[in-house]
């Protein structure tokens, strides 16, 4: 179920009663008890796992917590007024289902920040560079005298950031699933970057995932719009105000391209700002990613030249498009982060300007369609390495012209490229999946890319 009406709940006449019940107990479910501890509410938490990741620090915390370990308790649900709903669990979970049918609301983390933010939210969502755009914007506005808090999908929970004195700014990186269980958020500004299949094992298809993203634009503030972007286009409400970002030439209020004496700047109408040659971070979906955030810098006023100099600056954030050594004349790039198709294709196009790739790429596809690859990977890469559950079903898309081959884990991956890459040659992890069947996240798999790769150098 994607869409959920908010709905008072009926009271409980059970012995068993909570003023709430926190459902998953990661850093967002021990963020929520705390807040709502606060408040001086009785609750109780229930997570699938026997040994969810904050248990430690929630018993080292607080004293007598109830807890339901080891499935979601449909029993403690049905006894509780409102359910807060970590964005890990699916909404489709039975328990959450029949809450729902008994009309008891089911809530986010975000939601319950939206109620009582105490700044205006810049709000950023998409199926890629979310974190990339989430962050220039931070260091926009703090470079501006704005002081800032970022938050949500990045960094720290939202409820945290109430704990803090009064900001100027909320700068929040909202996912899909955190964005399906919200309903009071009315951001200053908001945008969904783009729109590429990803999390298909959660939605039925893409419209599905689509809609969840779209519920950032709620509320009244201004809509930040890609306008290259089929998906986004879809999202305009023509009763809002609405600036948009493009790769082409920009109108008179939006942010684009325009090539002026030999050179490609970065504009809002016809003012040049920045040209694309001072940027550090490289291809089409970065320079997307600088108009974006430009777009939503301008919101709240911030200076051409502050937002100038941030950009000269910013490098990238780790594990998405990370250069980590050039050595033999040969590149190694990190974009673990590539969790989808969208983030592999797009970091392909943008490196492969720069050499021939062996492209590293696999891991568990989480039910997205991966043949739109095939066309990218024959067009540009010299060789790839699959790994991961899902390496089958990735060489299955692939043409016989693509020269594949199989490897056990990303270690051995690296060795292997490091035997057939030849100086001018890139060697690109960008899964196109996400690690969670290898590893514990995307970081952990880009770490253990970057060790492969500063071990060779010591061979």
């Amino acid at each position: 179920m994607l869409c959920i009406e908010k709905k008072m709940s009926t009271l409980n006449n059970n012995d068993l009663h909570y003023d709430a019940v926190i459902v998953g107990l990661g850093k967002t479910g021990l963020s929520c008890f705390r807040y709502l501890f606060n408040q001086g509410l009785n609750l109780a938490i229930t997570d699938s796992r026997e040994s969810p990741p904050e248990l430690e620090k929630l018993n080292a915390e607080f004293n007598d917590v109830t807890t339901y370990l080891g499935e979601i308790s449909k029993k403690v649900l049905l006894a509780s007024d409102q359910i807060i709903v970590s964005p890990g669990i699916s909404l489709n979970n039975e328990g959450i289902q029949s809450a729902i049918e008994e009309n008891i609301p089911v809530i986010g983390d975000i939601e319950l920040f939206s109620q009582k933010a105490l700044a205006p939210i810049i709000a950023i969502s998409g199926s890629n560079g979310k974190s990339t755009v989430t962050t220039i914007v931070k260091e926009m506005a703090r470079q501006a005298g704005l002081n800032t808090y970022m938050g949500g999908n990045i960094g720290t929970p939202v409820l945290d950031l109430l704990n803090d004195k009064k900001p100027d700014l909320y700068v929040l990186e909202l996912s899909s699933f955190q964005l399906e269980t919200t309903f009071s958020l009315n951001a200053h500004a908001s945008v969904v970057l783009n729109i590429s299949p990803d999390h298909m094992d959660r939605y039925s298809c893409i419209k599905d995932y689509a809609e969840a993203k779209s519920r950032i634009y709620s509320g009244h503030g201004l809509m930040i719009l890609n306008k290259d972007d089929e998906y986004c286009k879809s999202m305009i409400d023509l009763d809002r105000k609405i600036n948009y970002f493009t790769l082409d030439k920009p109108d008179k209020n939006s942010f684009g391209l325009l090539k002026s004496n030999n050179k490609v700047w970065l504009c809002h109408g016809n003012k040049k700002i920045i040209s694309k040659d001072q940027l550090k971070i490289k291809g089409d979906h970065n320079i997307s990613n600088a108009l974006a955030a430009m777009a939503l810098a301008n919101s709240v006023d911030v200076p051409y030249k502050i937002m100038t100099n941030v950009l000269k600056n910013f490098s990238g954030l780790e594990h998405r498009c990370q250069l980590i050594k050039s050595f033999n004349n040969i590149d190694w790039y990190n974009d673990s982060k590539a969790t989808n198709v969208g983030a592999c294709i797009a970091s392909i196009k943008g490196l492969c300007e720069f050499g021939k790739i062996i492209l590293i790429a696999g891991g568990d596809s989480k039910g997205s369609d991966l043949s739109s690859l095939n066309e990218i990977i024959e067009k540009y890469v010299k060789k790839v390495f699959l790994f991961g559950i899902d390496a089958d079903k990735l060489s299955s898309v692939l043409s016989s012209k693509v020269d594949k081959e199989f490897v056990r884990s990303v270690d051995e991956a690296v060795h292997f490229a490091n035997k057939v890459a030849l100086p001018g040659d890139l060697v690109l992890l960008a899964p196109a999946c996400s690690s969670l069947d290898m590893y514990q996240n995307f970081k952990q798999r880009g770490d253990a890319f970057i060790s492969s790769v500063n071990a060779l150098q010591k061979n």
